[in-house]
């Protein structure tokens, strides 16, 4: 990971710096890092970049400020936007030729009051899998959900921050559907944006500045006669009333939804004026995820964390536990951590929990209901990872808040 350095420092760079080779290099240097986003700001007296490495900004090299305005019309240009305009955000997309993989850009830039912040977004076609087994997820969960996508109907949400998974999961349920079903299941997408085209699959792109909104595409694609329909995310009460509704009347509804925990989407549902009693109808699961940075295996020693954090950890884990956590190693750019695992908490509606809803409990006793019925909490999902030595209790505690225990 050193395209970038090594031309700051090559003759050529010397007799001034030019702009497409340099772009091409902290491109080239994010994508075989394995970055998900590059973030390119100016800073008091340096040009810094970053680069978002398993979920964590890690800093790739500082530039000279003076070469700010030409990165950032270049990047205009690569993304079709108006090269003079400075004092608006813009977004668009780009695409890498063959010597890059044929990686997608979305770029964004946003005027501060140092100049012009730059988020490049990369979507590594070869890097995505949307195989379900390689999600990560525990045997157990896996199998269930496996199981719920075998459903006519229904509605099944997922939770969880941005860049946990979601859509990368979302994306899985789907071809996992299709593989089984082949021609014979039509499957429709609604999404904000279109992330990867998936094969089989009708996949629509919402555009507000039309008003072809949610509301107005699910009603649309009601009259498509699909069986399955993803809706990118449930934002606002009409789109999640048309979402339950479908899931009610014979199509199975995967979709998003922000919530701290899986049993907080009713709460947040119920906010949002949809009944109890339709919710309970309706919801046949909730998954929560989130994202771990796994240890590296190249350096992975046995550590001790701080006494302090030692009191999150249940007693009756704590005689077995021999933590472990990467050191740093050339293999893991000496983060100490590669690649990343999904943590998930499955709440599955049974008749019980069905009760609990209807009954309008609180999220902590809908939580109590749910862990009773057998849910693992995502806690003690990531616990689990520790106790095998897969990653540190601090990464845990950074990713699971502690008000979610």
């Amino acid at each position: 990971m050193n395209h970038t350095i090594q031309y700051l420092q090559s003759d050529a760079a010397e007799q001034g710096i030019e702009t497409g080779v340099l772009v091409n290099c902290l491109i080239l240097d994010s994508i075989q890092a394995g970055a998900s986003d590059i973030h390119i700001e100016p800073w008091e007296s340096t040009l810094a970049v970053r680069i978002r490495l398993n979920g964590v900004l890690t800093e790739l090299v500082h530039l000279p400020l003076d070469v700010m305005e030409k990165l950032s019309g270049r990047f205009k240009v690569m993304a079709n936007l108006i090269s003079y305009q400075t004092g608006l955000p813009q977004e668009g997309h780009a695409s890498t030729g063959p010597e890059m993989g044929g990686v997608e850009l979305r770029i964004s830039v946003f005027p501060t009051t140092r100049g012009e912040k730059i988020v490049i977004r990369l979507f590594d076609p070869s890097n995505r899998s949307f195989d379900m087994p390689s999600l990560g997820f525990d045997e157990e969960t896996l199998k269930t959900l496996t199981h719920l996508l075998a459903r006519p109907s229904g509605l099944l949400l997922l939770t969880g921050p941005t860049g946990s998974g979601k859509t990368t999961a979302i994306y899985s349920a789907l071809y996992h559907i299709v593989q089984r079903n082949g021609p014979a299941v039509s499957i429709s997408t609604v999404e904000d944006p279109v992330e990867f085209n998936l094969p089989m699959i009708s996949q629509a792109q919402i555009n507000p500045a039309q008003d072809f909104t949610y509301p107005k595409a699910l009603r649309s694609l009601m009259r498509q006669d699909p069986q399955v329909i993803m809706v990118g995310e449930i934002r606002d009460p009409e789109t999640a009333t048309i979402a339950v509704q479908a899931g009610l009347t014979g199509h199975l509804v995967i979709s998003t939804i922000h919530s701290g925990i899986a049993a907080g989407v009713y709460a947040r549902l119920i906010n949002m004026d949809i009944e109890p009693f339709l919710l309970a109808s309706s919801i046949i699961a909730v998954l929560g995820i989130r994202l771990i940075r796994k240890n590296c295996t190249f350096c992975t020693q046995p550590y001790q964390p701080e006494p302090g954090l030692l009191r999150y950890v249940p007693d009756e884990m704590l005689p077995q536990i021999e933590f472990k956590r990467g050191v740093g190693c050339p293999e893991c750019l000496h983060t100490g951590f590669k690649g990343r695992s999904a943590v998930t908490e499955l709440l599955v509606a049974d008749e019980v929990f069905r009760d609990a809803v209807l009954q309008k409990l609180p999220t902590r006793a809908l939580q109590e209901v749910a862990i009773k019925q057998g849910m693992r909490t995502m806690w003690t999902s990531g616990m689990k990872r520790v106790v095998a030595g897969q990653t540190t209790l601090e990464e845990i505690l950074r990713v699971i808040t502690v008000d979610q225990l």
